[in-house]
């Protein structure tokens, strides 16, 4: 009779009884132990190397020792001399019990290995993908017992690892030279939602496989290309969305619909190909081919979302805002004509109202409001803003018309943020600005900064460049709360130019060309946009009842270069300590990733976007009240003393109606 033993795997702890002779990778899948195999078990794979602990340990009460596992066999050998094992390795599918052993599971061995996020605060990504590799054995055929190879497959697959699948004609055409030329022996891409084999490959093949996460903005569409077995991001990329010449805001692209016939299909097939050229760039910088993407993962706001699936988004553009479709989709990317592997699927995340998309759910994804202890405000930054307020008491969501303005757009010297562009600027006392241009770390005045700019110019200035000059502006005294630039006199500064009826800053005066300004219309379009961003987290306070948040998180690729200190000077942003206000970069692109990544996630968001409570800005009376209020700067009635601790706002007014020509008030 056989003689039964301690087996106690690490990290998990998860410890059983096993009898002699029972090899560990089946010990490990009996107890649910994340130990990864794609080939079954025959040695080819290597993916189930484990290290066994030999040592006396006293607090689980035994002594794992070398001979508690059988000893190093033929296959172990053969795979070790042709790619060589790591020392003190073995594979979990050769190695059996002998005796009580502490057996461990490297990170490199695990099903849902971990990716560690950079910030502290943010998730982990398990990585579980949609798309399993299994290596199968299969029956060759017998004329005594007629069946076709599909069905041999289907059958092997189910005793091997018991799943059922399909398969496309396209995918059976090539089968039987397939199982021939891998000797009856197949590796299979299987897609775990659809049960679609996507490929077949002839005897053992481990990838890589790869997929993207997209995020389909407004004015800008970014795509992330991932190793889906590592989890690893091999190129990310962007571009602009192509639909901007039909309108700069999703209202205007909505009008185009309404008085151009056909204006739907135009659009959709514009942001279509830009995804697939977008698709083209990505896969020559990192040197593989189209035909290798198995999987795209797709946000967007719901025009986006619905121009992309070729839904007619008129009805999203007055009450009650109706969605063709709000829950999550999955289909095949040729249905889209994208160029990807010809069986590659589509996974679009679920929207969470008419005004509120795919990528505020991919935020709550990736930033977890509902799991927070205290209360957190989540912007994401962008030509249409998303706004989630919660904790694990409940979440609340909402989007804001900002406009482009943020991105460049509607500014006289504006652009977006590339190569030469104004991205950080700082004020003196003397009311001399210094600055930093995307792609050189100098500022204007150290040495070397001429030299460092003459590969790029001096160009303009992005979202993040106005925003900060703004706020400078009226930390120095140069604007006034209400929005006014001061003339020269007022001010002080000769760089206060006359632009018209009002006055202009001047940045940057080349001794040839136009000179980067910010004027009063620019300020007015800034003014604008903050407004609409802070009533709608205003109108989520209002909701929750509350009068101030715990902490803010800047989301959107925008979002994650935008000073905390220069948003609540603007009046972006409620009233916070500074210190609890940070980015989480492009938390959608990342929700998105995410979503690639754990097939476990989709199930997640799409139950967690049920349980959020939608606000609709539109309909809201009070949205008004606190836009109005909210386009002063930082705020006509919020006091932000908080902010004014540590940075005092000059009282100025240039408002010459009044009399008061710039007069300080004590």
């Amino acid at each position: 009779m056989s003689k039964n033993h301690t087996v106690i795997f690490t990290p998990s702890g998860r410890r059983g009884q096993f009898a002699s002779g029972t090899k560990v990778l089946d010990a490990a899948r009996s107890l649910g132990v994340d130990l990864d195999s794609v080939c079954g078990g025959r040695g080819i794979c290597s993916k189930c190397q484990i290290t066994p602990s030999f040592s006396d340990f006293p607090k689980h009460g035994l002594v794992s020792a070398p001979e508690s596992l059988s000893e190093w066999n033929s296959v172990e050998a053969r795979y070790d001399s042709i790619r060589g094992l790591p020392k003190g390795r073995r594979l979990g599918c050769q190695a059996m019990i002998e005796g009580d052993v502490v057996i461990d599971v490297p990170p490199e061995s695990q099903v849902h290995k971990q990716v560690i996020r950079k910030r502290a605060e943010a998730r982990e990504i398990t990585i579980d993908p949609a798309i399993r590799l299994l290596f199968v054995e299969v029956e060759q055929p017998d004329m005594h017992k007629p069946s076709g190879d599909f069905e041999r497959l289907q059958a092997a697959l189910k005793a091997q690892w018991d799943v059922t699948a399909t398969a496309s004609l396209a995918t059976l055409r090539g089968l039987q030279t397939t199982l021939r030329k891998g000797k009856w022996q197949v590796t299979c891409a299987y897609h775990v939602p659809s049960r679609q084999l996507l490929e077949i490959w002839p005897g053992y093949f481990e990838g890589p496989l790869y997929g993207l996460a997209v995020d389909l903005g407004s004015t800008t569409i970014a795509a992330h290309l991932c190793e889906l077995a590592s989890g690893e991001v091999l190129v990310s990329s962007g571009v602009m969305n192509p639909q901007i010449r039909f309108g700069e805001d999703l209202m205007s692209r909505v009008s185009y619909v309404m008085m151009n016939p056909g204006g739907d299909v135009e659009m959709t097939k514009a942001v279509r190909a830009a995804i697939n050229s977008l698709i083209g760039e990505i896969t020559v910088q990192a040197g593989i081919e189209r035909d290798d993407i198995f999987e795209l993962v797709l946000v967007a706001n719901p025009i986006m979302h619905h121009l992309f699936l070729g839904l007619d988004p008129v009805e999203l553009g007055q009450a009650p805002f109706a969605l063709t479709v709000a829950d999550a989709q999955s289909f095949a990317a040729r249905e889209a004509g994208l160029e990807l592997h010809r069986e590659a699927q589509i996974y679009t995340l679920p929207c969470i109202a008419g005004h509120v998309g795919a990528d505020a759910a991919a935020v709550a994804l990736s930033e977890a409001p509902d799991r927070s202890e205290d209360l957190v405000l989540i912007v994401d930054v962008g030509t249409n803003a998303e706004i989630l307020l919660g904790d694990k008491h409940g979440v609340l969501a909402c989007s804001s018309p900002t406009g482009p303005a943020f991105e460049g757009a509607q500014i006289s010297s504006g652009q977006r943020a590339a190569p030469g562009a104004i991205e950080h600027i700082r004020i003196g006392a003397d009311k001399e600005p210094r600055f930093k241009l995307v792609g050189n770390e100098k500022w204007s005045d150290e040495n070397g900064f001429e030299q460092a700019a003459l590969a790029t110019g001096i160009t303009g200035i992005c979202g993040s460049g106005i925003i900060e000059a703004i706020a400078e502006m009226r930390i120095r005294g140069i604007v006034d709360a209400s929005g006014l630039i001061g003339s020269a006199e007022q001010t002080g500064s000769a760089r206060c130019i006359s632009d018209g009826r009002t006055n202009a800053y001047v940045i940057y005066a080349p001794k040839e060309g136009p000179k980067i300004t910010v004027t009063n219309g620019d300020i007015r379009a800034i003014q604008l946009a903050k407004a609409a961003l802070y009533a709608g987290a205003r109108l989520l306070m209002d909701k929750r009842r509350v009068e101030k948040v715990d902490r803010v998180v800047l989301a959107g690729a925008f979002g994650a270069h935008i000073s905390p200190k220069h948003a609540m000077v603007l009046g972006m942003i409620p009233d916070c300590p500074v210190e609890k206000v940070t980015s989480a970069g492009n938390a959608a692109g990342t929700g998105a990733r995410i979503a690639l990544l754990n097939l476990a996630a989709r199930a997640e968001i799409e139950s967690t976007v049920r349980e959020i409570e939608k606000v609709e800005t539109a309909i809201e009376p009070a949205f008004q009240e606190h836009f109005v209020s909210a386009t002063n700067i930082p705020h006509a009635t919020a006091p932000f003393a908080g902010l004014r601790k540590t940075t005092p706002l000059p009282d100025v007014n240039y408002n010459t109606k009044t009399g008061k020509r710039g007069r300080r008030r004590s």
